[in-house]
């Protein structure tokens, strides 16, 4: 016989409902058991009836104070087992409100659900009351003519008590998923700090992750379509310098040819360099800040000041004599797209700015980045995108963004970025 999909997730949720519900009578009941002996000790303390009393009751308070924690792991993988609800282990934390569970709420689930038990019990019982009938003696069947009629109105109320018990069960089982995580978990300060962690890590992976692709695109750009337009380029050369006998209007479209190449490489080189320039991965974030400074059209007075890259011993932290490591990769790359962006908004909307200055340095933890112009200020990071892209840029790695742009200038940016030694 198939059973309708409905009545076995029905069947299916009333089993697991009270093999929870059952599971919990031990672990709620344990802590009242233990608390009833600690008041009879108490009781023969205060009677004097028994000199070993304080002795016992010492131990058993300790038991009591040792079977907190661990009641407490045991209702944590009773949620997560049978109702798959994961409840973060709040270790040393919060004693005072675990223990509240255990000594009151717990006592209060516990009796809740012998009662619902008893009632599953007694209704199993009265359902099948005509198999005991049939069990007993067939002289007490004679001698007790009536008992049909008894057996029935039994089997009608225990049909009753089990139709109830499905929904007393979940009644219950809502009860205790309410208060379970509430008072064994952490509380909402710790579990706001450990959704925060959680953000933090996985926004930093992200940015790891957009970093990594960026690397990957940079490679593939400078391996293949590079490659590619430099061997045209270089093909076109060569038929220009040695295809002398072409006619003019040939000769005119190589020359526009091996142009447009040249101009598509050098297009490509930049698109590579805002991707991932290569040089910071080689030589690091001075090398490349001063590729940017040489190419940047206004002067630009670069001041770097960091760890070496590949002796960082040699570097010591003024505050704690520990050595100071290179920045993360990460971190080096927000700098530099910092400066890059920094640098041509200067080229192109400082108005009179006749030149600029770069200073990046490494305090403790912290990368400081502050490039300055010399224009007329009166830059809003609030109207333009591109303002509004490096903050955002500086925030994904948790730095902050500071400018200062007053009408008149001069203009200065300043970048904190977290760098942990």
């Amino acid at each position: 016989m198939k059973v309708p999909p409905r009545t076995r997730r029905a069947l299916t949720r009333v089993a697991r409902d009270t093999s929870f519900l059952a599971l919990g009578v031990p672990l709620h009941l344990l802590m009242g058991f233990l608390l009833f002996v600690v008041g009879g000790l108490v009781w023969e303390i205060i009677l004097g009836s028994d000199a070993g009393a304080p002795v016992v009751l010492g131990f058993v308070v300790v038991l009591a104070v040792l079977a907190v924690p661990a009641l407490t792991v045991a209702q944590i993988r009773r949620f997560r087992r049978l109702l798959g609800i994961d409840i973060p282990r709040p270790g040393r934390r919060r004693p005072q409100r675990q223990a509240g569970y255990h000594c009151l709420a717990g006592l209060l689930l516990g009796a809740l659900e012998v009662l619902l038990l008893a009632l599953l019990v007694a209704g199993l019982a009265a359902a099948t009351v005509y198999v005991w009938v049939w069990a007993v003696p067939w002289r007490w069947r004679i001698e007790h003519p009536g008992y049909g009629t008894q057996a029935f109105y039994v089997t009608v109320a225990g049909l009753a008590a089990l139709a109830l018990v499905p929904s007393l069960a979940a009644a219950l089982v809502r009860v205790e998923t309410h208060a379970g995580p509430r008072l064994l978990g952490p509380d909402s300060g710790e579990d706001l700090a450990r959704r925060v962690a959680d953000l933090t890590e996985s926004r930093a992976g992200a940015v790891d992750a957009a970093d990594a692709e960026r690397r990957r695109i940079e490679r593939d750009l400078h391996d293949g379509a590079q490659q590619r337009l430099v061997s045209l380029a270089l093909n076109l050369g060569i038929a220009k310098a040695t295809l002398k006998d072409l006619p003019p209007e040939a000769r005119a479209v190589i020359d526009a040819a091996h142009q447009e190449a040249k101009d598509a490489i050098e297009e490509l080189g930049n698109l590579v360099r805002g991707l991932h320039p290569a040089v910071l991965d080689e030589l690091g974030l001075d090398a490349a800040l001063s590729g940017l400074a040489a190419r940047s059209p206004l002067p630009v007075r670069l001041r770097v000041d960091l760890p070496p890259r590949q002796e960082p011993d040699v570097r010591r932290d003024m505050a704690g004599g520990r050595p100071q490591a290179p920045a993360a990769s990460a971190v080096e790359a927000v700098a530099y797209f910092v400066v890059s962006e920094a640098l041509t908004n200067v080229a192109k909307h400082a108005r009179e700015a006749t030149r600029a200055e770069v200073s990046v340095t490494r305090l403790g933890a912290i990368l400081r980045v502050v490039i300055a112009d010399d224009g007329m200020g009166g830059a809003d990071p609030s109207r333009g995108s591109g303002l509004r892209g490096l903050a955002q840029r500086v925030r994904s790695v948790d730095g902050t963004f500071r400018m200062s742009s007053p009408v008149g200038g001069p203009t200065m940016m300043s970048v904190e970025l977290p760098c942990p030694t």
